[in-house]
């Protein structure tokens, strides 16, 4: 009986014991549960990303979708990334439009889960209950309002992850959690003020990305406290003031380092030099000036290096050459980092169109020997940077170089066994240099998709090049600009912008090959076209252009044999001496011919008829050669041609009444006495004429006239702008460049002021109330610069005149000149409020007149 009795009280306790810790353990759960409940509750879920999420189908909330818990069943991860690509780096994540415009953000960023739509809504403060929780990923959905205070106070948070959402407001100065995080990551939100002192208690922090908000202010000096940082992003804020000299010292373990994209002023410190596991280091787009560090040298692991659109000066520094895993180098680019889609101007030339630069880094002397012999080089961008000297023959190093960017520079002498043993080369843009001798028949022409060196002084013929097997053509998918890989990025960037703003009729985002030899000396005869057998690919725009040489013999019908394995052709040979018969069969052997322009020649005979078959012909110019014979009549059943100009020959014969009919052609020259001719009536129909610029709006009569004191106003405004350009030009003119002699010295930033508006203008309000002079703030493009509007205080808009200049002598003259311009005033002239003049850039300042550009307010009177 006994033990039955101790039996029946053991019995007892431990069911008892049992009792209590259910009750304990279910307390703890049941308040979870309703907080991930109420979480749902809370936000709009249209993709049913939450649908497991359902206490009466699955009372298991450790297995509903992005919770994970621990032995205890305690909540400590929620992890729900809307509208994300499983990959390494965040630039996979497409679906986020804010981050499909920069291709060069998210190195180091790292992303384990994704779901195949967005939750809306506002964080729920319940989430701060959740003590136990370690992760909180919420990246790329669509949650907004101010970030929770109770998140602030998770004491065992690890990793807070909200990046690509719309949360604002600003960073808090105080909190009591957060003591444990690793990883804080609240790049692309819309989160502004300055970066505050409290986050100083990140003490273990390792990755924190606060890039693509509109935080301002300077970078604060204890982000080089950070011992254990790996990643840090800093980039397309509002960030300004410099970046501390011993930045970097303690930072041992950084590996990504971007702070592009900001207001960022002063040199770049040598200071980081001393994080030696650094990958990528990009500072372009600031305004940082003082020369490349040359500690720089000691970043063995570093592999991408950009910063271009600076203010930077002085030599390239040799030391450079021991960075041996450096496979990106970008010193100065013309293109806009931002991708902002293709530009809807269809205008035709025969040259790659940059934007207005934005770029103010230049150097001096030439590219280091130790860069030329970098072994895993990949990338090496440094256009139009005041670089001269001669191109070192055989690159060393050159057996992975696939792209290079040297144009417009000083760089002299000639080409041969510079790129020799380049074989993966496939972007080579020497152009508008000083460049002489012969072309190399061993450089792989046939085989690069761009080929570019126009402009400089080359001479001899166009050789029969030397290649061997050809690499595949880099494609222009939008998906590639998404790439994990830095490099990558890099060579799809460059690649893409250079096929957007190369504005020939390609066509969309078709692979294009591009051979530009205009502007030299090149002479003798064109016997065969210089493309590769494997790039003859009905999916391949092909463009040669050869205008403004030498260039003899027969009309180059060889050019044309293989045309009709291509999608479409170009072809510019304008501007030499060529004689002889256009093929009368040419409709027939190049169908996707696109563009001709063989104007400027000797050419004789008729204009074939065969030319009606090319019904992909956007541009045929003839003029300027001896054809006879009539205009072929069937040249208006061509929809897609725009530009025709046959004048200054010998033809014969009316116009033929057909053309009347013409509806694409946009521009014609059917005569030497009608040298520009509009065609009436003939653009009613097309799609272009639906983006036309329509007529300002304002005190417009019914025939969209302007009375007198408008006409006068208009007129005077045209004549005081045409004198600021007239002395700009004349100052230059009579000046010489002498980049040689430039002594280091920091530049002015001064403004000075003619008219009292009301509100301080310095060097760098303009600047940011410009977005350093972005595209998304240009309202007009002129011969000698651009033009931008500047919002430096609310309602309060000046027009801001960029000139396109480099570093000149005789800024004192310039200052005296604008000064005796400013005291010329009347009611209808436009008002000269201000200008900057420094050695590396100029601009006038002056009211801004709504309404549309000058020139369509003249046009419309």
């Amino acid at each position: 009986m006994k033990c039955c009795h101790l039996l029946w009280k053991g019995t007892v306790l431990f069911l008892f014991q049992l009792f209590v810790v259910f009750y304990l353990v279910s307390g703890k759960m049941v308040p979870e549960k309703r907080i991930l409940l109420e979480f749902k509750t809370s936000v709009f879920d249209p993709s049913g990303i939450l649908s497991s999420w359902n206490f009466s189908k699955n009372p298991n909330h450790c297995s509903w979708f992005g919770v994970s818990c621990n032995s205890r069943s305690r909540v400590i991860s929620i992890d729900i990334s809307g509208g994300c690509c499983e990959g390494n780096f965040t630039r996979a994540c497409s679906s986020s439009s804010k981050l499909s415009k920069f291709p060069f953000y998210g190195f180091g960023l790292r992303r384990r889960a994704c779901s195949k739509g967005k939750l809306v809504g506002n964080l729920s403060p319940l989430v701060g209950e959740l003590t136990e929780l370690r992760v909180l990923s919420l990246a790329f959905n669509e949650f907004g309002g101010e970030i929770p205070l109770e998140i602030w106070g998770l004491e065992k948070l690890e990793q807070l992850d909200l990046e690509g959402n719309s949360f604002t407001g600003k960073l808090p100065d105080e909190f009591v959690g957060l003591r444990n995080l690793r990883i804080f990551n609240v790049g692309f939100n819309e989160l502004d003020g300055e970066i505050p002192g409290s986050l100083s208690k990140f003490v273990d922090l390792e990755v924190l990305n606060l890039a693509g908000n509109k935080l301002k202010g300077s970078i604060p000096g204890y982000f080089g406290s950070f011992r254990n940082l790996k990643v840090l992003h800093l980039s397309n804020n509002q960030l300004n003031g410099s970046i501390l000299d011993c930045f970097g010292s303690n930072n041992r373990f950084l590996e990504h380092l971007d702070m592009s994209g900001n207001f960022l002023v002063g040199s770049i410190p040598g200071s980081l030099g001393n994080c030696q596991r650094l990958r990528t280091l990009l500072l372009f787009s600031n305004m940082l000036d003082g020369v490349i560090p040359s500690e720089l040298g000691q970043l063995h692991k570093l592999e991408v290096l950009d910063v271009s659109r600076n203010n930077l000066s002085g030599v390239i520094p040799t030391e450079l050459g021991n960075c041996v895993r450096l496979s990106v180098l970008v010193l100065s680019s013309l293109f806009d980092p931002v991708l902002r889609g293709q530009d809807s101007s269809q205008e035709l030339s025969f040259r790659l169109l940059y934007s207005t630069t934005d770029e103010y880094n230049r150097f001096q002397g030439s590219i280091p020997m130790g860069i030329t012999t970098l072994p895993k080089l990949k990338v090496l961008w440094v256009p139009g940077a005041n670089l001269e000297g001669k191109l070192r023959r055989n690159w060393g190093g050159c057996e992975n170089l696939e792209i290079v960017n040297l144009a417009q520079n000083h760089f002299d002498g000639d080409l041969f066994g510079v790129f020799h043993g380049c074989k993966k080369l496939r972007h080579l843009d020497l152009s508008s240099n000083r460049l002489t001798g012969e072309l190399d028949e061993n450089l792989h022409v046939p085989c690069m998709t761009l080929f570019d060196i126009s402009g400089n002084l080359m001479s001899g013929s166009i050789p029969r090049f030397n290649f061997a097997v050809c690499p595949g053509i880099f494609s222009l998918s939008s998906e590639l600009l998404q790439t994990r890989d830095p490099a990558t990025a890099y060579l799809s960037f460059f690649t893409y912008k250079t096929h957007l703003q190369t504005i020939l009729p390609f066509s969309g985002l078709r692979a294009a090959l591009f051979h530009n030899f205009g502007g030299n000396n090149f002479s003798g005869s064109l016997p065969w076209l210089p493309i590769a057998p494997t790039r003859l690919a009905k999916q391949i725009d092909y463009a040669f252009l050869a205008g403004g040489n030498n260039l003899t013999g027969s009309f180059p019908g060889s050019l044309f044999g293989n045309c009709n394995k291509l999608h479409g052709m170009i072809v510019n040979v304008s501007n030499n001496r060529l004689s002889g018969h256009i093929p009368s069969q040419i409709g027939e052997i190049c169908r996707s011919l696109r563009f001709l322009d063989a104007s400027e020649n000797q050419i004789e005979g008729v204009i074939p008829q065969s030319f009606v078959d090319l019904k992909s012909l956007v541009l045929l110019d003839l003029s300027g050669n001896k054809l006879r014979g009539p205009v072929p009549e069937g040249l208006c059943q061509l929809k897609h041609l725009k530009h025709l100009s046959v004048g200054s020959n010998n033809l014969s014969g009316a116009v033929p009444s057909s053309f009347g009919r013409f509806r694409s052609l946009k521009e014609s020259e059917l005569s030497s006495d009608s040298p520009s001719v509009q065609t009436d009536d003939l653009t009613a129909n097309t799609e272009d004429s639906q983006n036309a610029e329509a007529p300002p709006s304002g005190n417009t009569t019914a025939n969209n006239s302007l009375d007198p004191i408008e006409i006068a106003s208009i007129t005077s405004a045209s004549a005081i702008v045409s004198v600021l350009l007239v002395l700009v030009i004349l100052f230059f003119y009579t000046r010489k460049w002498v980049p040689k002699s430039r002594v280091q010295v920091s530049e002015s930033r001064e403004i000075m002021v003619f008219v009292d508006i009301g509100v301080p203008l310095t060097y760098e309000t303009i600047v940011q109330a410009t977005g350093n002079f972005s595209a998304g703030k240009r309202i007009g493009n002129g011969g000698f610069g651009s033009t931008y509007v500047a919002e430096v205080a609310p309602r309060t808009l000046v027009a801001v005149k960029k000139l396109a200049v480099g570093r000149f002598q005789g800024i004192q003259q310039f200052h005296a000149e604008v000064k005796t311009l400013e005291t010329m005033r009347h009611p209808n002239l436009v008002t000269l409020i201000g200008y900057h003049a420094s050695e590396s850039e100029m601009f006038l300042l002056y009211n801004y007149l709504p309404g549309g550009r000058l020139f369509t307010r003249l046009l419309w009177i």
